[in-house]
Formats: structure tokens, sequence, C-alpha cells
């Protein structure tokens, strides 16, 4: 009996030992969200894309939209120009010199608009599309271990460093072994959990990890969500006029 008693104890003992190897600190969690930065954003070229876009809402039904996005990641700017529907086409937003634009094509204008609001009313967010900066944005407050589907993943609960932004708290399941995100969810400052995304699908691009499929789940209103793949993808440069007002409006001439 004494035996296995102490078989018993030197198992837990084991175990304990190996949970601790395997903790987190919260500067290692930080290192994370760093490596998560500098995996995603393409600071050394340019990148465009084609985004399929399906956005489904209890009340206004089933919308599929195309846009053409254009990023240059090392100095924050983007592009987007909506190609489909009929409707929306030439619409665009301009993100250049820490200024986010949406141009209306029939009123020939533009106006300034901001990261945290709705992209063409989907339940994507323009800050979705900027350069990632979640080292810079936010501090880990909590670190588990999981399993989501069959990765084994880290989880971390953030909090907002400024207010600049779109949600104060989040919440990241991430790869043990890659580092990817593959959930987070968005809550507001109460703890209000707003909106969830899914990141199932990633293709790896001059080195850097690109989500090319995304959903966005609204969860404030149930059934609405809106689902991103991309398509077309491109790291080729671009010519400097395209983080232009005047190419927004010689393209819809």
């Amino acid at each position: 009996m004494r035996k296995k008693a102490l078989h018993i104890l030197f198992t837990l003992l084991l175990m304990a030992g190996t949970a601790g190897l395997n903790a987190l600190t919260l500067d290692e969690a930080h290192d994370i969200l760093n490596t998560i930065d500098e995996s995603r954003n393409l600071t050394t070229t340019d990148f465009s894309a084609v985004m399929t876009m399906i956005s489904e809402d209890p009340d206004k039904g089933v919308e599929k939209m195309k846009v053409q996005q254009f990023r240059r990641d090392d100095k924050d700017m983007f592009l987007m120009l909506f190609l489909e529907p009929e409707s929306k086409k030439g619409q665009g937003y301009l993100r250049v010199d820490d200024n986010l634009w949406f141009y209306d094509p029939e009123s020939r204008k533009f106006n300034h608009t901001s990261m945290k609001d709705s992209f063409g009313g989907t339940d994507a967010k323009h800050s979705d599309f900027r350069v990632l900066s979640l080292a810079e944005d936010y501090k880990v407050t909590t670190i588990t271990e999981g399993k989501l589907g069959k990765f084994s993943v880290y989880i971390l609960d953030l909090e907002a460093l400024n207010d600049e932004v779109t949600y104060p708290k989040e919440k990241l399941w991430i790869t043990k072994d890659t580092n990817l995100v593959l959930k987070s969810e968005d809550y507001s400052g109460t703890g209000r959990l707003m909106r969830t995304s899914l990141y199932p699908k990633y293709t790896k691009v001059s080195g850097k990890y690109i989500p090319t499929v995304m959903i966005f789940i609204d969860d404030l209103i149930e059934g609405k969500k809106t689902q991103i793949s991309m398509t077309n993808i491109s790291t080729k440069t671009l010519p400097d006029t395209i983080f232009t007002k005047s190419y927004v409006e010689r393209v819809n001439r």
C-alpha cells in the first residue's frame, strides 16, 4: 500500500514538474504576440488580393461582394475597392497618413471614417485589414492551455493599452507549434462578447502567414456573420499612385 502511495506521489510530482515546464510566463506570452505580428505583416513586400465576402443577415438576407485589396504594410496603408455588386462598384476605402477615407463614386467625395467602423456594412471592421500590432496595443492578463479541434493551443486574455483599438478586450486561441491565431473573441470594456472571429485557413506568402479564410460572427445578433475568402494573391510591387485619392477617382471614370 505504501509503495502504491509513493508511486502516486511520484507521478503527481512529475506531472507538476512537467506543467511547470510547459507553462508560459506573461513575458513569454507577450513574445508570442510579437511573433504573431511579425508573421502576419508583410513589411518587405506589397500585397494584393481579391476578397470574396459573403455576408449573412437575418433581416437583409445574403449578400455577395468582391473587393480588390491593396496593402503596403511597411507604411500601414491600404486601398479596398468594391468590384461587386453593381450597387457598390467603385466605392473604396483608402488608408494613408493615419487617415481612413471612404470614397463614394456617386457624389465623387471622400469622407473621413473610423478604423473601428464596419467594413461595407459587413461584420468585418476596417481595422481587420490594417497592420497587426497586438504586442503594441495589448497586454496579456491570463494564460491557459487547451484544445481547439485537433490543435493544442494557448488561450490568452488581452486588455488594451490604448483607446485606438476597436475592442478593449480580446481572447485569442493560438497554436502552440506555429503561433497562428485560429480564433479570437472580441469584448467590450464591460466584458460583453461582441464578435467571434475564426481563421481556419492560412497560406504562406513571402515567408509570412496570411489568413485566406476569415469568418466574423456577430455575437449580438443571432445568425449574422461574414465569411471572407482571398484569391489572386500577389506580392508584386505596387505603383505608389495606387495609394492616392487621385487613383481612386481615376479608376471610377
